[in-house]
């Protein structure tokens, strides 16, 4: 490990991260995990070490070289960017026609491309902004790492346009966020790509393979890789952002972004066990047990009720979606881009049997629509990994919700948690459970069949 974070003066209050174990030498000091968060209370007279506290409020004595700077990424907001709008809709909405007032659109004509709309003279120029070597140019002499780097330009200096960029068109509704590599440096979630050696693939995230990995020649970590597309990049980063500010024993843990050229890697925490939907059907009644199943179900509540708290919204929680530690910890995965706001379904592959009617209907996600996906993995978890709604075709599903069906409690599961199933498919949202609420009712069942 470089010496760098032991030179590195920390203020009172600085988030840190642990880079290594430390079990403590003396009562004063303070154990903790590898990829514990921790916060300086106070610097101590010796520069290499500081008084810091645990997540659970202990307080002692930690080695500085033990532990490095971490902050959350900030997403940019773009309100300028209105999607997928054609030629004529943009036009409609650069209105009055100043000089300098645009826009930013998807391409029409060319995937992957974006078109920067902009008003001179009375009419408006419909500029291509073209996504090559995963960057974004007009001209192809200036190049951007993304759509809030080239607008900030051309809002400095017109450099080839008509006009420079003076004044937005906003979008109305939820607005698209950018990301650039240079945050996630200056908050210090960057590992170089020479402390990482990949392995064979493990699997398939949303954006491209997901592979084993050595970091820094001892820990195992997953590495999920990127597609290349323009948009993917930025969704890609997006989910990587959230995850920087989230910490949960029952969420998989971000480790770091690596940047090499024109790939980019996440990081994670090495889940050894995969999935829990192959977890249960691969093991099934001969292996897992009610205590297995009970626990499965706290754990992924846990970090729900996490998210809940933060005001996070999975969309697309499943058992799929739900990895398992060597340790047989469960832990939810795939979390990164949830918002609580309203999502449309264009080009998104819905997963039909685990959507609330009401996000099926009306593209309307939140807390209340996860909570139905929960009762859904509830079923996967006492079935043993079956495929929900069995006998019933998936093009018949929704309209067998819409009347008024819900499964049937699968064989030996628990009256208790079957009535939970029930509560989180209820038709009014509001009336669903909250996943604070549901863990103590699964706790208690939990304690109920360790006794």
């Amino acid at each position: 490990m470089s010496d760098k974070s032991s030179r590195e003066v920390w203020q009172a209050g600085q988030k840190v991260i642990a880079r290594y174990s430390f079990t403590g030498n003396s009562p004063d000091d303070l154990p903790f995990q590898k990829w514990d968060a921790l916060t300086i209370v106070t610097p101590t007279r010796d520069p290499n070490w500081y008084k810091a506290r645990r997540a659970d409020n202990r307080e002692g004595l930690i080695p500085a070289n033990y532990v490095t700077k971490r902050t959350a990424v900030k997403l940019n907001a773009m309100p300028w960017f209105h999607g997928k709008i054609s030629r004529e809709q943009a036009e409609g909405l650069l209105t009055p026609r100043e000089d300098g007032l645009f826009l930013v659109r998807e391409s029409t004509n060319f995937l992957g491309d974006y078109t920067l709309c902009v008003c001179y003279q009375g009419k408006v120029e419909h500029y291509r902004v073209i996504y090559k070597d995963n960057q974004l140019t007009i001209d192809e002499e200036v190049f951007f790492e993304n759509l809030t780097k080239l607008v900030e330009h051309y809002n400095e200096d017109a450099d080839g346009l008509c006009t420079q960029l003076k004044r937005s068109v906003p979008k109305q509704g939820k607005q698209d966020f950018s990301i650039d590599s240079k945050a996630f440096e200056a908050a210090g979630w960057v590992i170089q790509k020479e402390e990482l050696k990949l392995g064979e693939p493990i699997g398939k995230g949303e954006f491209g393979d997901v592979r084993l990995a050595i970091l820094r020649d001892k820990d195992k970590v997953a590495v999920k890789t990127l597609k290349d597309s323009s948009k993917a990049v930025q969704q890609f980063l997006a989910e990587a952002s959230v995850m920087t500010s989230l910490r949960h024993p029952h969420l998989v843990l971000l480790i770091g972004v690596v940047f090499d050229g024109n790939v980019t890697y996440q990081v994670m925490e090495y889940m050894a066990k995969g999935s829990l939907v192959d977890y249960l059907r691969s093991r099934g009644r001969l292996h897992v047990s009610k205590l297995d199943q009970i626990k499965f179900a706290c754990d992924t509540c846990s970090g729900m009720a996490y998210l809940e708290s933060k005001r996070l919204v999975h969309r697309d929680l499943a058992a799929r979606n739900v990895l398992i530690s060597e340790a047989d910890d469960a832990k939810i995965a795939d979390f990164g881009l949830a918002r609580e706001e309203c999502f449309n379904q264009e080009g998104g592959k819905f997963p039909i049997k685990w959507t609330a009617p009401e996000a099926l209907k009306e593209s309307k996600f939140s807390n209340k629509s996860d909570m139905w996906s929960f009762g859904v993995l509830l079923w996967e978890i006492y079935s043993f990994g079956r495929v929900p709604y069995p006998r019933i075709p998936l093009s018949d599903v929704v309209r067998y919700v819409a009347s008024g069906y819900r499964m049937e409690a699968p064989e030996w599961c628990p009256p208790e948690v079957y009535q939970i199933m029930k509560e989180a498919w209820g038709a009014d949202p509001e009336a669903r459970p909250t996943f604070y609420e549901v863990e103590r009712r699964l706790q208690a069942i939990k304690v109920s069949i360790n006794s």
